[in-house]
């Protein structure tokens, strides 16, 4: 009997709160579970890939979700087992034996927490290295243009009604040397550029829409006339800052058709939300005929690339030649 003369033992209100929360976050978990597609649950909130690339970055991020969750059920693990082993007792009011320190944990959660971020390291290393590598020449080359607030696109192309040369282009300045050195030769080339307002004419997506065809390598070279943007195609499972002043490029191979958004990932602004694009993948005869549609409309040569490359920068180029 309690204190109180209550036959309820002060155990039970306890265990009744907890029971309560566990019945919660069951109901919880379930319902916003029901809108949810489980097969989809392997790519943890991750969307398709549609890049040749995309799994190994996929890959990174459910190891990365592995590593959390086994660490994750060791630590509250050994939180439940101290709070229902070592909590006090009611018949029992000494203190327990105090100890100053134990030296096979210490080093225990000194040397698990140095290999776990040693492991996710090594991986992320790889896998980094991997995915910027351009030692693979590309068939489509595109330079990207960011600029407040909107997207322009310079496909270095040889396109019939286009005469020009992307190597010595004026408007393709701002990109270094090592870039151009693998730009096809005579290639007049053609644009597209948005605004805001502009809307992909088959879905009515907002944004400019950049045309890739599928099964080929396709560079990104990307270049701001401003701030720093970041070029982000979500399906892609990859995105890189556009930076004034420093010219950044990836590549990739599509391996899907459709139409995917895009946006910038980076805060640059007052209507940076409004900063989308779209990515339409088709096959590379649909792909040529896109480009000669572009000659057509005029819209030849290229639009401004950025801000020259600094200082700074055209030294670290040089010495990495």
């Amino acid at each position: 009997m309690s204190p109180n003369g209550s036959d309820r033992s002060p155990r039970r209100p306890m265990r009744r709160k907890l029971l309560q929360a566990m019945t919660a976050g069951l109901v919880l978990a379930t319902a916003t579970g029901c809108s949810y597609n489980w097969e989809d649950f392997p790519r943890l909130g991750m969307p398709t890939p549609v890049t040749d690339e995309a799994p190994r970055i996929l890959s990174l991020w459910q190891g990365s979700w592995a590593a959390a969750l086994a660490t994750g059920v060791l630590v509250w693990g050994l939180i439940l087992w101290a709070t229902m082993f070592h909590r006090r007792s009611r018949t029992k009011v000494e203190v327990p034996p105090q100890t100053r320190y134990n030296m096979p944990i210490e080093a225990l959660y000194t040397v698990v927490p140095i290999i776990i971020v040693s492991v996710l390291f090594y991986f992320t290393a790889r896998d980094e290295s991997k995915l910027l590598s351009l030692e693979k020449k590309p068939d489509v080359t595109v330079n990207v243009v960011g600029f407040q607030w909107s997207w322009g696109f310079n496909y270095i192309e040889n396109v019939d009604g286009s005469t020009g040369d992307a190597k010595t282009d004026k408007n393709l300045a701002a990109i270094p040397d090592r870039f151009k050195a693998e730009f096809p030769a005579n290639a007049g080339g053609v644009y597209d550029v948005g605004t805001p307002g502009t809307r992909n004419p088959q879905t009515g997506n907002p944004g400019p829409t950049l045309w890739l065809p599928k099964g080929e390598t396709v560079r990104f070279v990307l270049t701001s006339r401003d701030v720093i943007h970041s070029f982000w195609v979500v399906p892609f499972l990859m995105k890189m800052d556009v930076i004034p002043g420093h010219t950044n490029s990836f590549q990739v191979t599509p391996n899907q058709e459709g139409t995917f958004m895009g946006k910038c990932a980076e805060l640059c602004g007052v209507d940076h939300s409004r900063m989308l694009f779209n990515v339409k993948v088709v096959s590379p005869e649909r792909y040529q005929q896109h480009l000669k549609d572009l000659a057509k409309k005029g819209q030849t040569g290229y639009v401004p690339a950025g801000i020259a490359q600094t200082s700074h920068e055209k030294n670290r180029e040089t010495n990495n030649l």
